[in-house]
């Protein structure tokens, strides 16, 4: 609550004990109950009066919330509150609305890692059983998409916060690229297709779909490394 409000409302509260003090008003057209009162962070209960739209707080209890003091000289009502700078006191947590965390959570972070692990582990398997000729089947490369796809579903359930869903749904993009590629490459390997890729290590790496996962994984390491979202092309 600014300075402002708080000179209205010693105004006004100066005006309601006028008022009444010369029986212009009956009591019976204003509601009073006690409420909770928060000047500058500092809560407090209050005796609060609203009358024809309008809310009166008694200055005694204001000054007391506040941290300042009322006292009376003559025919003078001083009322002395504290800087609107000054330091409020620490409150208690609002259990009915707890604060909404930003950035990714800890346990998200952890478990999107260990997928992006998974995930290059698998990759890895599958372009040096292309490169230098080993057997590689669907069924060799199951366990490692098992893997990958189980991290990813605890990567799933920690998630739990805006920035979590969304670095998910990137994660997800990549485990997806990296299914589809080895899809491809058994599928190339049953064809006896891959004989270009020994001839030279750069030409599976230079691959678009290639490219895109290990742009794609190069940024996700870094992103979930800072905690801090952000959006990248190579994963969409």
């Amino acid at each position: 609550m600014g300075n402002t409000t708080i000179i209205r409302l010693i105004a006004s509260s100066c005006s309601l004990l006028l008022l009444m003090s010369a029986g212009r008003i009956s009591l019976a057209q204003a509601s009073s109950q006690t409420e909770t009162l928060v000047v500058n962070g500092r809560p407090g209960e209050a005796m609060v009066v609203r009358l024809n739209g309008r809310t009166y707080v008694d200055l005694e209890s204001l000054a007391r919330i506040a941290g300042g003091s009322l006292t009376f000289q003559g025919n003078q009502v001083v009322l002395s509150l504290p800087g609107s700078n000054a330091t409020a006191p620490a409150t208690s947590p609002d259990v009915n609305n707890p604060p909404v965390p930003t950035g990714m959570s800890r346990d998200f972070r952890e478990a999107a890692i260990e997928t992006l692990a998974r995930m290059r582990e698998w990759a890895t398997t599958i372009a040096n059983a292309i490169r230098y000729g080993y057997p590689i089947t669907d069924e060799s490369a199951a366990d490692y998409r098992e893997k990958a796809g189980t991290s990813l579903r605890q990567a799933s359930a920690n998630a739990s916060t805006e920035a979590d869903h969304n670095a998910l749904a990137l994660l997800t993009n990549e485990f997806q690229n990296v299914q589809s590629w080895s899809n491809e490459l058994i599928e190339a390997k049953k064809d006896m297709a891959t004989a270009k890729y020994a001839m030279s290590n750069d030409t599976l790496r230079n691959e678009p779909l290639s490219q895109k996962i290990i742009n794609c994984g190069h940024f996700l390491g870094a992103m979930l490394g800072s905690g801090d979202f952000k959006d990248d092309l190579s994963c969409h």
